[in-house]
């Protein structure tokens, strides 16, 4: 398996699989993104010059996962913190590739943007994906009631965050 920065030309395979009710079900997106948007937001919002990041996940050629890190406010004081959101095709779950993408997007926090603070919500029934977030740090800090409608119903959510293990520091004098 690769881990790679996502590219434009991984637009259609993105919304092929956000399009999977498996998959959008899970996550704060709505159903049945289209390839267009995708190309937009991959040319246009996710560039190498900021610290925002989308990484894929690919195994044979194929696009297995995404996981990412967003700013979560423009506010020069919330600077130190990010949101992530991760995805992995339902045939690759339980397979290594969450692992794979978390790891990459952690070790990309804390070594290359110096993060102090990942958070993320995730819905209180997905259990795999909170074991997941726990062997990487991450803690929960609250419950949410009624957070998202998900499939006609409101649903709620944890809020997760985990803290930089290991603060970037300056070199002994």
């Amino acid at each position: 398996m690769v881990v790679r920065r996502a590219r434009a030309s991984d637009a259609a395979a993105l919304a092929r699989q956000l399009s999977d009710p498996a998959v959008f079900g899970g996550l704060l997106q709505l159903p049945y993104p289209s390839e267009e948007a995708w190309a937009k937001r991959l040319t246009d919002g996710v560039g190498a010059t900021g610290p925002d990041v989308l990484l894929v996940a690919e195994r044979d050629d194929e696009l297995v996962g995404a996981a990412g890190l967003n700013s979560v406010s423009g506010h020069v004081r919330r600077r130190h913190a990010m949101g992530l959101g991760i995805h992995v095709a339902p045939h690759a779950q339980r397979q290594g590739v969450g692992q794979a993408l978390m790891a990459a997007l952690c070790d990309y926090a804390d070594r290359w943007v110096g993060l102090m603070r990942l958070e993320l919500t995730v819905y209180t029934d997905n259990d795999a994906a909170i074991r997941l977030y726990r062997r990487f740090g991450f803690e929960t800090e609250g419950k949410m009631r009624a957070y998202a409608l998900r499939d006609g119903v409101y649903a709620d959510v944890f809020a997760m965050a985990r803290l930089h293990p290991s603060p970037p520091t300056l070199p002994p004098r």
